[in-house]
């Protein structure tokens, strides 16, 4: 399990993540979410020990990751621009990871030559989405317990981001991974992760498991047969108020069945439903509460 509690970081005068607490299960994949700057990337490399963390504290399977650093061997860190030192190949990376850990070579010559990378051409000639692949498959080699991602996906063409997906599914699975992904692209992490946490100014600003939050916010477009107001749908939890005439457009966060049966009472003409994406209700948290009219 990865524990982290009250983290901060600054760099300089700039305050980049402040009393930052999350818990990670294991063999569960978190999306972790925010606008650019918004501190993913910083977070990682913290949780890595890339970065030493200012206060707090981060354990993986009970060892704090910054004091005990054979503790970090079970974890795997794709960067978002990994580092590729002139004249390395993917041959002499091997060599060094299998000098560094308990490194699957069968595993890996098998995924390379499925991914078509060629192991004597130098990395820095690599495409993105090569150096990409070959990152991630380097990870996976080292079987860790935690593999952090930082936009896992980007520079992937669809066929190589399809069969990752089944890769990271089987190795959950068989060997009770945990995944912490930061992306921009919701729609990446909507059919992988069981759990999300949204990062906003620094912080953690919601964190919950998707498939439950997303089910208790649904949108839904209601007409009546004469005008209407907000002060209608008081009683509800509003996300967003959109109105025009006498239809409403409304994001109510509640137990659909007991939505439907206050709606109903308002004895509106029409109710439709729609469900929401994680992208959208990463929008909504970041737009915050407000009530707003068309």
């Amino acid at each position: 399990m990865l524990t982290i509690e009250h983290l901060d970081k600054a760099f300089g005068q700039k305050q980049v993540l402040t009393d930052i607490n999350l818990k990670l299960n294991d063999g569960s994949v978190c999306g972790l979410v925010g606008i650019n700057g918004a501190g993913k990337s910083t977070l990682l490399r913290l949780i890595a020990g890339v970065y030493q963390r200012d206060a707090g504290t981060i354990q993986f399977n009970g060892k704090d990751t910054w004091q005990v650093p054979s503790i970090r061997k079970e974890i795997a860190f794709v960067a978002d621009e990994p580092y590729t030192p002139l004249g390395m190949t993917i041959h002499s990376m091997k060599i060094l990871y299998e000098s560094m850990y308990d490194f699957d070579a069968a595993f890996f010559e098998s995924m390379r030559a499925e991914f078509e990378l060629d192991e004597q051409k130098p990395l820095t000639q690599f495409s993105k989405g090569m150096k990409r692949r070959t990152s991630i498959l380097f990870a996976l080699s080292t079987h860790p317990k935690l593999l952090l991602l930082d936009e896992a996906y980007d520079g992937l063409e669809p066929l190589a981001r399809l069969r990752f997906k089944q890769i990271l599914a089987q190795r959950i699975e068989e060997e009770n991974l945990s995944v912490l992904i930061a992306s921009h692209n919701l729609r990446e992490l909507e059919d992988i992760c069981d759990v999300y946490s949204i990062l906003k100014d620094g912080t953690i600003a919601q964190y919950g498991d998707l498939i439950e939050d997303r089910n208790l916010l649904k949108k839904y477009q209601v007409a009546f047969d004469h005008e209407i107001g907000n002060d209608l749908f008081s009683a509800f939890d509003l996300v967003r108020y959109r109105s025009e005439g006498r239809v409403a457009q409304l994001v109510i966060r509640g137990e659909e069945e007991t939505v439907m049966e206050e709606l109903r009472k308002l004895k509106p003409v029409l109710i439709d439903v729609l469900p929401v994406t994680f992208e959208e209700m990463f929008l909504y948290e970041l737009e915050g509460r407000s009530e707003s009219h068309e």
